[in-house]
């Protein structure tokens, strides 16, 4: 890959995992208080995802149709994803939820690449046990005694994301299927809307919260996310994104005045070296005839 090509890439990924650490800071900050509850939270997020993503199709296509349309198994990943992750954060403490949703993140993406039949070299397996310990190290002081439901929901949270980013290894079209994608998620929520009837809680900082995490962080970051996959191994996708709790935290220390602390400082050399590992490892396998 020319270099242009790759600091491109670089930053499309920068951006995309930017927008992951900041659709978590927006779901915390509805559903810690609460104000706003989680099925509205996941129907409003899922909703204006699709509203603003199918509008910006439409003006990109104009009289052209799109070249594909997503799928139905990815559209139940995101809305599987979406709702559990929503749900369970009312059950967990921010720490315990990202160590569960990532590390089942991480399990989904390198047993899937077992299964396809591709040996991970020494140097992977040491770049993601490194990774991992990293983010394992900056999130432990926030990790408290679980509730199981809450350890059950982002479990599967964390599968569904796992299954979603692996289908968007083959996308050609990152806009059109992440738009598709959202679009079929509607008779998904619109069961959830049903089953949730006369439950609803809701703000106008909980809906803004909510418009902000489908429309922005989700709806334009996974299509961001969808077209820099194609350029990333299974397992590169799953260890980069243990970058997100740092990202989050990075922007706590630059926007919140919180502290730069030096377990900060450890865990994200040890995520970013054990990230540089398993890049280096691909970048050899590739290498040899």
């Amino acid at each position: 890959m020319k270099p242009a090509a790759t600091l491109s890439l670089f930053g499309l990924t920068a951006l995309a995992l930017t927008a992951f650490a900041a659709n978590s800071v927006l779901t915390r900050m509805a559903l810690a208080e609460p104000i706003i509850d989680a099925s509205s939270f996941t129907l409003i997020r899922l909703l204006s995802g699709s509203i603003v993503l199918m509008l910006i199709l439409a003006f990109r296509l104009r009289k052209q149709s799109a070249p594909t349309k997503g799928s139905w198994l990815s559209s139940l990943m995101l809305f599987v994803y979406a709702l559990g992750f929503s749900f369970a954060y009312l059950m967990l403490e921010t720490g315990t939820g990202a160590l569960i949703l990532f590390g089942m993140v991480q399990i989904t993406m390198v047993v899937a690449s077992l299964i396809k039949g591709q040996r991970l070299a020494r140097l992977e397996w040491l770049g993601i046990g490194t990774a991992f310990a990293g983010f394992v190290y900056l999130v432990w002081p926030e990790v408290s005694t679980p509730s199981i439901s809450g350890v059950v929901l982002m479990s599967i949270a964390g599968i569904a994301w796992g299954v979603y980013t692996l289908r968007g290894r083959a996308s050609q079209a990152p806009l059109a299927d992440t738009a598709y994608n959202f679009t079929r998620t509607l008779p998904f929520l619109l069961l959830l809307g049903l089953f949730s009837i006369g439950q609803f809680e809701l703000s106008t900082q909980g809906i803004m919260l909510a418009v902000l995490s489908g429309a922005i962080a989700s709806g334009l970051g996974y299509t961001l996310w969808y077209s820099v996959l194609t350029h990333l191994g299974a397992t590169q996708a799953g260890v980069l994104q243990l970058l997100v709790p740092v990202i989050a935290a990075l922007g706590g220390i630059l926007f919140v005045s919180e502290p730069l602390t030096l377990r900060f400082i450890v865990a994200s050399l040890l995520i970013l070296g054990g990230i540089y590992l398993v890049i280096q490892a691909r970048t050899k396998t590739a290498s040899q005839p």
